[in-house]
């Protein structure tokens, strides 16, 4: 079984075209990736999103709800991860902004090996259709820039689509610290420092309207988090690990525990 945390503020809007897809997709895919089951995590909502969760729920696509009254996607999805018990785990948007095509190879990446397989979209091979501001792609660069350091590597922290081990992504959720946007680069971080090895691969992504995240009123807070992620892991050590090496994938990039950041 793979179990999917998806988490959710205000997301009545974009939520049921989102679990729609995903329900056509473990209906068409089950005899490869077997059992899909969606986490929804309700954070604090003040519109339907949970009852637009609940009405999703099908024999195809098992939805469950939990409720999580801190504010933040970090903590959102920590809440999530709280409740899965799959060997396989993984996070995607509620926008539905990443191709659900993403699952075939993050899943091959983890049965190959992977500890975590992190969908990108700044490696060779990704499709990104972006109605970015100057100002958010501005930050973006800066951004990129401070996780290189942190998670060196890593092109695209910030793309919200990512499998893990699911005994790792309790263990490493666990002790995650950070409740907002700037939580991806922690969990990297913190899983690297563990010794594992981290997979990046293409996606198509497209920038769905109705982003919560906004430049002016997050970006400052997404960087003061970088430095509380560089402070708390300071001394940290990297245990090495291996994996059997991948089929030639056009465009991807296999990333060892050592060796760029995230986008908004």
């Amino acid at each position: 079984m793979l179990q999917l945390v998806i988490p959710a503020f205000n997301e009545a809007a974009r939520l049921p075209r989102t679990l729609r897809e995903l329900t056509r997709y473990a209906t068409a895919n089950r005899a490869t990736l077997g059992r899909i089951e969606a986490v929804v995590v309700d954070n604090a909502s003040t519109d339907a999103t949970a009852s637009v969760a609940r009405d999703a729920d099908c024999a195809a696509l098992p939805v469950r709800i939990v409720h999580c009254a801190e504010p933040g996607k970090g903590a959102a999805v920590r809440a999530g991860m709280a409740v899965t018990t799959a060997d396989i785990v993984g996070f995607m948007d509620a926008d539905g902004a990443t191709r659900l095509d993403a699952l075939d190879e993050g899943w091959r990446r983890m049965l190959l090996g992977a500890d975590i397989a992190i969908g990108s979209r700044a490696v060779e091979g990704s499709d990104t259709a972006v109605r970015h501001s100057w100002l958010r792609e501005r930050g973006a660069r800066a951004y990129r820039s401070c996780t290189a350091r942190l998670v060196p590597g890593v092109a695209d922290t910030q793309c919200g689509f990512k499998l893990l081990r699911g005994d790792l992504a309790r263990e490493v959720f666990a002790g995650l610290r950070t409740p907002g946007f700037s939580f991806d680069v922690e969990l990297l971080a913190r899983a690297r420092h563990a010794g594992a090895v981290i997979h990046e691969f293409p996606v198509v992504w497209a920038d769905v309207p109705g982003s919560t995240f906004d430049p002016v009123r997050h970006g400052a807070g997404a960087f003061l988090d970088l430095g509380r992620i560089a402070w708390q892991l300071r001394g940290s050590r990297t245990a090495p690990r291996t994996v059997p090496a991948l089929a030639p994938v056009a465009g991807s990039a296999v990333v060892p525990p050592a060796a760029a950041g995230g986008e908004f």
